[in-house]
């Protein structure tokens, strides 16, 4: 019985974990003002050109198109897995300045999670009050 509730917690857990990467990296190599000055400068760090790839990567909409795919993937299929990436992509294009598609690839991508959770978990027969 624990093993399965793990095994039902453990996708949420793992979107959690990416949520909070995504928050760091947004607020903690995207936003800050000294950062953007330190890539800018002639002799720039070496990860300044990763900065560079989220950066164009959230002006042209690259991670809520990818996260979009992501969902209507999970749709058509009957793999977890899936309807895990479609939320986790949502969630970070949602983070990364990709608010509406994010947010409805999010949406589809736990809500296709949780159906096919819930189609997998064993059934428990209530049980009725004794009067």
């Amino acid at each position: 019985m624990k093993s399965t509730r793990w095994r039902l917690a453990w996708p949420w857990v793992l979107l959690l974990a990416v949520a909070l990467g995504t928050t760091w990296l947004r607020y903690g190599l995207i936003e800050p003002h000294a950062i953007g000055q330190q890539c800018d400068a002639v002799r720039a760090p070496s990860w300044c050109s990763g900065r560079q790839w989220l950066i164009l990567g959230f002006l042209y909409h690259v991670y809520g198109v990818a996260a979009l795919l992501a969902a209507v993937l999970a749709l058509l299929s009957q793999h977890p897995w899936l309807a895990w990436l479609a939320a986790a992509l949502g969630v970070f294009a949602f983070e990364l300045y990709g608010f509406e598609i994010g947010a409805v690839a999010l949406l589809i991508g736990c809500l296709r999670l949780l159906r096919l959770q819930a189609r997998a978990a064993p059934v428990e027969p209530h049980r009725q009050r004794q009067q």
